[in-house]
């Protein structure tokens, strides 16, 4: 194990520093503005936690890409301001959105992910039928058709033209749920020092599952 003082948490032997989470904390905004010192001290620790576990998953990337031969892009100024949008935090959790935003390594990883994701016609098939209300005509929604009473074959858009779009969307979802469980596995061995742990860690009383 490497020997460094003021690390964060320990990844495969070697100490994450904490300079590494510190330019992520100016980098991004606190989402609560607490004023009780008491609410600060705790959103401060969570908001500490919690950009630990995005330079961890940047971190685990970074190795993942590169025992998979992949060069990520160029790295971003970590000082600059992160944005995140809602939707990607709704949809992925805060933790995991902020990684992507932040980290090339982490993006170009589910890129990799994503394409190697097989998606079986039947599935796509079986989507496009159960969906039918995401396809109607641009007509048949001007009219306001009900897709699941009375609308007419020629108020949806043919399978074929919509196949391909399918096909994207879910191989995304299947991109997505791969990353969420090869993240799951990578860092199951990682050392969190004093203070670093995850912000949705049980074994510590104010621990939160919004992430």
């Amino acid at each position: 194990m490497s020997s460094a003082t003021g690390h964060a948490a320990v990844v495969g032997g070697d100490a994450i520093s904490r300079d590494r989470v510190d330019a992520l904390l100016r980098a991004v905004p606190p989402r609560d503005r607490e004023t009780r010192p008491e609410a600060l001290a705790r959103s401060e620790r969570q908001r500490r936690r919690w950009a630990t576990q995005v330079v961890v998953t940047d971190e685990l990337a970074r190795r993942a890409c590169a025992d998979r031969g992949l060069t990520p892009p160029a790295e971003v100024s970590p000082t600059r301001v992160l944005a995140v949008a809602e939707t990607d935090v709704a949809d992925l959790g805060s933790i995991v959105a902020a990684a992507l935003a932040h980290s090339p390594a982490a993006r170009e990883l589910l890129a990799e992910l994503e394409a190697e994701q097989h998606v079986p016609e039947a599935a796509v098939r079986d989507y496009y039928d159960r969906n039918l209300d995401r396809f109607l005509t641009a007509e048949a929604l001007r009219r306001g058709a009900d897709p699941f009473d009375g609308a007419a074959k020629a108020d949806f858009l043919p399978y074929q033209e919509v196949r391909e779009g399918v096909v994207r969307e879910l191989r995304r979802a299947a991109g997505r749920r791969a990353f969420f469980d090869w993240l799951d596995r990578a860092r199951a061995d990682v050392v969190y020092a004093h203070g670093h742990e995850h912000p949705g860690d049980p074994s510590h009383p104010d621990h939160e599952h919004r992430h």
